[in-house]
């Protein structure tokens, strides 16, 4: 999904807006036991709970293309004949209001938590401290706009209408017990510790939006935390292969970059690098309606080229980054490159430079020592004091 069709949905999601209808909401502890289960209609709550509500499902819906969010991709075969698809595609068309097709998505989340448990090796004690889990969902529809060729969006000229649901799966923690102010005898007593939701650690909307119609072979995924792969709640709700976690992704282009170029793995060689693919990124985003950058191995290695890799250093990334990802695999740019940081790192000391100024920094061997030298252009601060560098 593009920015701009995540942005027309978090504004349906405004408590001012007509948009969502139902909310529907399983709440279970730690071991995966269903504690409750509820059901309201969203133009029937107080404003003050409709906005809670609603920025919990704006979460689902934020974050960075290709960390947070990242797509699922069901095949024909998975649409045609698997029951997962089915069970999202059905809870879709029932609006939420089944009670068979709730009961089974609920099911599968007991599933993900006790195998996301079991994986953890979570001992008792761990798992009667560990906080409890609220999955909500919310459906909603709309008449999505018409796309003209030239991109522009008519209202008048609607075609389709566009049903989705939202999904989000909350922590609930538990605070602490206190004294608490009672009007009816003007004392404090003490009180049970409330239970309070807190923010999302992952969810999905189903199916993707894109350009004014569902895009029916996939969904949109949320993780709070990038390094997490979440491979229980895929297999448990989407039957889907899991997408290696950005973190990840991160860290083994950085492994590929230093092994495969070795010597010619030089400050230069990674700052323009990281120059290019930050350019790449600007100019996509520009683009309103483009998807989140993608790099394939021949993008790295045009990049690689243009940084003045020799052609032997290439293959060899190339010949890795194919052993790794795949000969077809794309990753996000934004998993190549840190497009708003430039940082220098030694076991003692860490630099960290807006990437505009990554000129700023270079390396050196003087007396055949190695140093890294910063351009000391300005002024010059040590612990917040002005300094003069004789």
């Amino acid at each position: 999904m593009t920015p701009k069709d995540l942005g027309m949905i978090r504004r349906r999601l405004n408590p001012d807006k007509r948009g969502p209808v139902m909310l529907q909401g399983c709440y279970l502890n730690a071991q995966g036991e269903i504690l409750s289960t509820f059901h309201q209609s969203v133009g029937l709550l107080p404003q003050e709970e409709n906005e809670k509500y609603m920025a919990l499902f704006k979460k689902v819906l934020s974050g960075t293309a290709g960390q947070n969010l990242l797509p699922v991709t069901f095949s024909e075969e998975q649409m045609a004949s698997d029951d997962a698809y089915a069970l999202l595609a059905q809870m879709c068309r029932t609006e939420l209001q089944e009670d068979q097709s709730l009961r089974a998505f609920f099911s599968q989340i007991v599933q993900y938590l006790r195998e996301e448990n079991a994986s953890a090796s979570m001992s008792v004690e761990e798992l009667q401290k560990a906080p409890n889990v609220a999955v909500l969902l919310l459906y909603d529809s709309f008449d999505a706009p018409y796309v003209h060729s030239d991109g522009e969006e008519d209202m008048e000229m609607s075609e389709n209408v566009f049903n989705y649901i939202l999904c989000c799966v909350c922590p609930v923690h538990q605070g602490k017990e206190s004294l608490s102010y009672q009007d009816s005898d003007g004392c404090f007593h003490s009180l049970p510790a409330p239970w309070s939701l807190g923010a999302p650690e992952l969810g999905f909307m189903f199916p993707s939006y894109e350009s004014g119609s569902a895009d029916i072979h996939a969904a949109q995924f949320y993780t709070r935390n990038v390094s997490l792969s979440h491979e229980a709640f895929f297999r448990a709700v989407f039957h889907a292969e899991v997408t290696m976690p950005a973190e990840e992704q991160k860290e083994t282009v950085r492994t590929l970059l230093s092994s495969s170029l070795d010597d010619e793995c030089s400050m230069s060689v990674i700052q323009a690098v990281s120059e290019k693919v930050s350019e790449m990124i600007e100019e996509n985003r520009q683009e309103k309606d483009a998807e989140p950058l993608q790099m394939s191995c021949r993008d790295m290695r045009r990049v690689l080229e243009s940084a003045g890799v020799s052609e032997e250093k290439v293959q060899a990334f190339e010949n890795q980054y194919t052993e790794v990802f795949g000969t077809q695999a794309e990753i996000p740019a934004v998993n190549v490159v840190s497009p708003k940081e430039f940082r220098v790192s030694t076991p003692s000391v860490q630099i960290r430079v807006s990437p505009d100024h990554a000129e700023l920094v270079s390396t050196r061997v003087i007396d055949g020592k190695k140093y890294i030298l910063v351009l000391a252009d300005g002024d010059v601060e040590v612990n917040g004091v002005n300094v003069a560098i004789l």
